[in-house]
């Protein structure tokens, strides 16, 4: 596993021909990134004292879009993902959930939004794959991966920024990261 990711997903878990099988079919459609951060919420495990707090649930939100669009091929959600200092952010749920600081958010008191299944599939993977890491582990990673650091390039390590990480860079990064089921991870 590289050192830097840490984390891989499968590509096997994202078979294109299930979707033909299931059931039912449903029409893509992007949510909204409070949307997909209220699924995270609540995932969290708070009978067995299990807490996020917004640079977790910041981060989660960047993996699933990041992971959406190497193996869906597809966004999440429409709003922008930008590069601070602490990681990848997205405004609008930090705006949301900043009374919270470095605090547990409690379980929303809105019922968990609806999401397609290929939606469910990538935010499962997620949880399953990042959502055991602590905060500081999540921001390490994101840290030490090409999009958010191209996103700050020519920036001092504590400089606040606006700058957007591009979805093609987050597309094209994640997909070089997924190993084909039955492969062999390369390390560089």
């Amino acid at each position: 596993m590289s050192e830097t990711q840490g984390i891989l997903l499968t590509k096997d878990k994202f078979n294109p021909q299930e979707k033909e099988e299931k059931k039912h079919k449903e029409e893509p459609h992007t949510t909204d990134a409070l949307d997909v951060a209220c699924y995270f919420l609540y995932q969290v495990d708070r009978e067995a004292g299990d807490t996020i707090s917004p640079l977790k649930l910041q981060k989660l939100v960047y993996y699933a879009q990041a992971w959406s669009l190497a193996l869906k091929d597809k966004p999440l959600f429409s709003e922008e993902i930008q590069a601070w200092v602490h990681g990848p952010v997205v405004y609008k749920i930090w705006d949301t959930y900043k009374e919270y600081k470095y605090s547990a958010i409690p379980l929303p008191s809105d019922p968990l939004p609806e999401f397609i299944d290929d939606q469910i599939e990538v935010l499962d993977e997620v949880w399953n794959a990042y959502g055991e890491l602590s905060a500081k582990r999540l921001e390490q990673l994101t840290h030490s991966e090409t999009p958010w650091i191209k996103a700050r390039q020519g920036l001092d390590a504590g400089e606040r920024s606006q700058n957007v990480i591009s979805l093609d860079d987050m597309k094209s990064y994640y997909l070089s990261l997924v190993v084909e089921d039955g492969e062999e991870e390369q390390n560089p």
